[in-house]
């Protein structure tokens, strides 16, 4: 009975051999592993692109760090125990070799100096300079423009006539460089002392002010021998002595280094003007072809070329009243006989090294190279040089009336300045002269690569319009060449560089050039009239203006009075772009006002024009609030061409007084403000100065 009522049980043996899941049971747990796999992967990535995240934001940190800790000037000063930092605002490198020379003198006074660049230093840390005992802060300042800073020290001008920070223990100096032919007169330099004062810093010694357009070099000798005095009493300390002449640089020559690795004219990147590659600038600039050059002086003996360049492809652009700037390279004759006067193998290949290791400047030009092309490219060997350079060039003097001539002339002295003035300055001798004339003098050609100036870019206005030559820059340039007092003939530079570039046949010569932009432009508003001055090549930026002023007009757009004032000397000569100045003047562009100075026995100047034309004047700036520029260039014979601001063109201008154009013109403008606009001469100032302030009045007057 028991056994019927028992369910019956299978069999254990039976049981284990049958499969522990099903067929669907096995579909689910596939799902259940794949979906678990999905989710940690998921996860991991995740974790991952945050691992990533992670150290994308803070490597950039890092380097920033990295970065400020190099260019740290207060670190520098605390690790080398300095206590002098010299900074410079410089166009052309005058300000930053005056700079150069104070840090260089600060060991004869106890004062340690290093030279330092504005835009390559965070400028904050000048609120714990004074945590540095007995500390310093000099600027050598540049005024460029209309009396804007440089482009190096444009963020540190900003800051601190944007911020009102406390410098309060602040001890400093100013040097500032500029040129009585401006209206601006040295404005960097008086803000900057003055502001730093409102911030709460001491001034140490008083505001010093150079004059290029007399003798910048007298001025800053004459400044900074008061100023070491001022320095000592200052800070309780003394001079070590005399004076000991030092190297910033020590030679290495490199014989072994291969051809691709030899800097041969780049302005920074090796290989840059092999391989081109945008943007372009100062520092990268493009190999433009020459499609044109040709002569627009008709006769007379005196050059002025019409240069056209192809930016095809650069992707640079520009509009009418930019300038475009050009390195040039120096004449190969000049560097031959340098190099024969020093007794140099020019094909030596070397390198200067800074033997200051916290500089952040190690070489003073692209290293290694050779000396002929340091020579060729990177050195100003045209230029004047400075009392500095003729007192280490003494050292390298054999006859002793020699060695003391030169010591002479590089003193303080008032006799030795005068002689420096009338053998140096006034007689336009360059280095090779000086070693020329002074036949005992050999120096060693590394230490002449030391001491000269770097070759500067030369810049010109643009003489053409974006409008009608998108893809070509016109430039219109004097040649400049003078017989100076010692019966040499000078060349310019840049000049007599681009008259060697010929255009023959289908290989276009090319030259490395770069845009700069300006703030000289044409009203926005093409109905507003203008009245534009430029005698001689003072035109250029004008042909633009007067180009696009033509396009607008085939446009459809209505265009305000257009009045141009032009004078050279001779109609038959020098009138340059007449053809297209006259058609202009048929097809009512433009209205020309000429003045050809020496075309009757009494000289007429542009200035006699404007005196004649007030009630036009008048009509124009002050009834119609049109726009006034000016535009002279001015050769100065048998001076230093190198200026605070590197020359446009040089030519000879055609008024009675060329340096004083912008200031005769301005006293012009302010007779018409006064006689037809009955105003006071405090009123017709203001005016004048709202006019500049709304960029109605503008003056490029470079000498």
């Amino acid at each position: 009975m028991d056994a019927q009522t028992e369910p019956e049980v299978p069999p254990v043996v039976a049981a284990t051999e049958e499969p522990f899941l099903g067929p669907l049971d096995i579909v689910l747990l596939l799902v259940l592993v794949a979906g678990a796999a999905w989710y940690l992967l998921k996860n991991k990535k995740k974790e991952a692109q945050t691992s990533q995240f992670k150290s994308y934001s803070i490597q950039p940190t890092a380097v920033n760090t990295m970065t400020m800790a190099e260019n740290s000037f207060i670190k520098k000063l605390k690790s080398s125990g300095r206590r002098l930092v010299v900074f410079y605002g410089s166009q052309t490198g005058t300000a930053e070799e005056f700079a150069g020379r104070l840090a260089k003198e600060g060991l004869r006074y106890q004062m340690k100096g290093m030279v330092a660049d504005p835009e390559e230093c965070d400028m904050e840390e000048l609120l714990t300079l004074k945590d540095i005992d007995k500390s310093l802060a000099v600027f050598c300042l540049a005024t460029y423009g209309e009396g804007d800073p440089t482009d190096n020290c444009m963020e540190f001008y900003e800051w601190i006539q944007n911020n009102d920070v406390d410098f309060t223990g602040l001890n400093y100096a100013v040097f500032g460089l500029g040129n009585k032919t401006y209206e601006h007169y040295n404005k960097v330099g008086i803000y900057v002392d003055k502001r730093l004062e409102e911030l709460g810093a001491s001034r140490v010694f008083e505001l010093g002010l150079g004059d290029d357009d007399a003798n910048i070099e007298d001025d800053f000798i004459t400044w900074k021998d008061k100023f070491w005095p001022a320095v000592c009493d200052h800070f309780g300390i003394e001079s070590t002595g005399d004076e000991v002449l030092t190297r910033q640089y020590r030679l290495l020559e490199q014989p072994e280094t291969s051809p691709e690795r030899l800097y041969t004219g780049e302005v920074a990147r090796l290989h840059s003007l092999q391989t081109q590659r945008p943007p372009f600038d100062a520092k990268n600039p493009f190999m433009a072809p020459i499609k044109i050059n040709r002569e627009l002086h008709k006769s007379g003996g005196r050059s002025c070329m019409h240069i056209e360049f192809d930016i095809e492809g650069s992707k640079m652009r520009y509009e009418a009243g930019d300038h475009l700037a050009m390195y040039p390279v120096n004449d190969s004759d000049l560097v031959t006989r340098l190099g024969k006067l020093c007794n140099a193998d020019l094909d030596t290949i070397f390198s200067l090294i800074n033997t200051d290791t916290d500089s952040s400047k190690k070489h003073p030009f692209p290293c290694p190279t050779t000396y002929k092309t340091a020579l060729t490219h990177y050195l100003e060997i045209t230029a004047l040089p400075r009392t500095h350079i003729l007192k280490e060039l003494a050292e390298y003097c054999s006859d002793e009336k020699d060695k003391e001539f030169l010591r002479f002339m590089s003193s303080t002295a008032p006799e030795g300045k005068a002689k420096y003035q009338e053998w140096v300055q006034d007689s336009s001798r360059n280095i090779v002269h000086v070693l020329e004339d002074v036949p005992s003098c050999h120096p060693p050609i590394d230490h002449i690569c030391e001491l000269l100036p770097r070759l500067q870019p030369r810049y010109y206005s643009i003489s053409s319009s974006s409008k009608l030559y998108p893809t070509t820059v016109h430039v219109t340039a004097v040649l400049v060449k003078y017989v100076t007092k010692t019966g040499r003939t000078n060349n310019g530079v840049a000049t007599t560089f681009l008259a060697q570039k010929k255009v023959n046949g289908e290989s276009l010569p090319r030259v490395p050039i770069f845009i700069r932009k300006s703030q000289f432009r044409l009203p926005a508003k093409t109905e507003t009239p203008v009245i534009m001055v430029g005698p001689g090549t003072g035109l250029a930026p004008f042909r633009g203006f007067i180009q696009e002023r033509d396009f607008n007009k085939q446009e459809g757009k209505e265009i305000g009075q257009t009045v141009m004032y032009f004078g050279c000397r001779k109609r038959s000569e020098d009138y340059i772009y007449e053809e297209e100045l006259e058609d202009y003047v048929k097809r009512g562009v433009i209205s020309l006002r000429t003045a050809f100075s020496r075309d009757q026995p009494q000289k007429v100047y542009v200035t006699h024009l404007l005196e004649e034309d007030m009630d036009l004047i008048w009509e124009v700036i002050g009834v119609n609030k049109g726009h006034f520029y000016i535009c002279g260039y001015v050769r100065r014979s048998n001076r230093n061409l190198q200026t605070s601001r590197s020359p446009i063109s040089l030519s000879l201008s055609s008024f009675s007084d060329a340096k004083n154009m912008a200031t005769d013109v301005r006293n012009i403008l302010l007779k018409v403000l006064q006689t037809k606009g009955n105003m006071s001469e405090s009123e017709a100032t203001q005016y004048v100065k709202k006019m500049e302030a709304q960029k109605r009045y503008s003056a490029d007057v470079w000498s």
